[in-house]
């Protein structure tokens, strides 16, 4: 498929920006919450080492365990969401992570740690498809990659929201005092953000394409009526109950000529998402750094800049994602993902402990993936697929993106102990080459578009 074949449409919609606004921040809170969740690791991982006497091995297991739960979570996700709605899998998550904020705060053996870490998986693995999902069905198309990727901002606030907090109760106590208790304030500070979030899904509508496949087009008018304005509603309408007599509604549809290239598309980007690195650095962050000398102090301090790097340059995609589109940004910040890796990897291979040039690579790093590869494949995975199975089939890339997420999780301390820093940061930066081209030859532009043409592009 020619990755330019795609054309625009720009047609200006009357809708109530401030309605799909705070309905897209509501479910963006998914991804806070999976942010908070999944880095809370890089803090609590070492004096969980020392408290429970753990091999590089275990190390692995004990910060991978909750992605088991987001493989399973994923996986399941998508077929209760398409059965029972958004809204209403997206309160179970919640109810998951508080379940799990408390679970992991208490325990008095890693076999609990790992069973309450695995299910606040569960939550994070279906809050994962379901944020991104569901604001892409109620989102205007002229806007939608910017409300998608508040969904990757709010992951990375959550990342910078727990390195800080992280950082505060480390510094503020003995080593001794951290490896019995601290990690335990850590690990159950997350209760607080799963309340919040529990509490306004309630307050939100559910996903007027839902509710359309379901016979419920009254519903759904409403809800696009507020986002589009009466005549916007009634054409989007339309466009959806054509799409939906379109389709088959069975999987074997996305194997068929035309959207099998969106499932590969959506597979390749979910898969290469994560084993570009960018989890090696969130859950390992101080430890990588400690590694090469910083002390324990400093090498929290500088989780606190990849956090901030890590928002600021989300801000930047979420201004350009609905100007530049989503293939240039990829095209461009994977492009420099590629330098900063080969970059990291000389500073490993040297061992340029003196100095800032570590540290400036990374950051460079989050830089590029912040601008590209964070939000990006959640906006196009989000679009690509027919209405009636879009559940199912983001639950299957979502299972991928999070195989790929243990994979660099479990392998990434065994790697950097085994075959050192260098190798493993190349070992990066050949996944990105790799995934550069593919985005050259394989991903097409869907900015401006809306998902009933989307879908519809696939099959001409």
């Amino acid at each position: 498929m020619n990755p330019s074949s795609i054309s625009t449409r720009n047609d200006p919609k009357e809708g109530t920006i401030f309605f799909v606004v705070k309905v897209s921040v509501v479910a963006a809170l998914g991804g806070l919450l999976f942010g908070y969740d999944t880095a809370v690791i890089a803090g609590a991982i070492g004096y969980l080492q020392v408290k429970f006497d753990l091999s590089p091995a275990m190390v692995g297991w004990s910060a991978s365990s909750a992605i088991w739960g987001c493989i399973a979570g994923a996986m399941f996700a998508g077929y209760f969401s398409d059965r029972f709605g958004r809204k209403k899998v997206l309160i179970v998550t919640a109810v998951l992570f508080a379940i799990s904020s408390i679970g992991s705060a208490i325990p008095n053996t890693l076999t609990q740690f790992i069973l309450a870490r695995f299910i606040g998986g569960l939550g994070v693995g279906a809050a994962s498809m379901l944020s991104p999902l569901y604001i892409s069905e109620i989102a205007p198309s002229q806007i939608r990659g910017t409300l998608v990727s508040l969904y990757q901002l709010a992951i990375v606030v959550g990342i910078n929201l727990i390195y800080f907090i992280n950082m505060k109760i480390a510094t503020q106590n003995t080593e001794s005092w951290n490896v019995e208790y601290g990690w335990r304030y850590m690990l159950g500070s997350e209760t607080i953000p799963a309340m919040i979030f529990l509490v306004l899904l309630f307050l939100v509508p559910e996903s007027p394409r839902w509710l359309v496949k379901n016979k419920r087009e009254k519903e759904a008018f409403s809800i696009l009526e507020k986002v589009n304005g009466a005549a916007g509603a009634t054409q989007v309408l339309a466009e959806i109950k054509l799409a939906l007599n379109m389709e088959s509604g069975t999987i074997r549809e996305l194997f068929k000529p035309g959207l099998r290239v969106a499932l590969i598309v959506g597979v390749i980007l979910s898969l290469f998402s994560q084993i570009t690195g960018i989890n090696a650095i969130i859950y390992y962050a101080p430890e990588i750094f400690k590694s090469i000398g910083f002390a324990t102090d400093s090498a929290f301090t500088q989780t606190i800049f990849i956090g901030l790097v890590n928002t600021v340059f989300t801000f930047v995609a979420l201004w350009l994602i609905d100007k530049a589109g989503r293939r240039t940004l990829l095209l461009w910040g994977v492009s420099g993902m590629v330098i900063c890796l080969l970059a990291v990897g000389i500073c490993f291979h040297f061992n340029f402990s003196e100095g800032p040039w570590l540290l400036i690579f990374i950051l460079g790093f989050i830089a590029c993936f912040a601008t590209s590869l964070g939000p990006i494949p959640w906006v196009i995975i989000s679009e690509i697929f027919p209405t009636k199975i879009r559940g199912v089939a983001m639950s299957f890339c979502t299972v991928v993106l999070w195989t790929g997420v243990v994979l660099i999780t479990q392998l990434t301390p065994i790697l950097l102990q085994n075959m050192g820093g260098a190798f493993t940061f190349w070992m990066f930066m050949v996944n990105a080459i790799i995934l550069l081209v593919f985005t050259y030859k394989m991903i097409p532009e869907t900015k401006q578009r809306t998902l009933e043409e989307i879908e519809q592009s696939w099959t001409r």
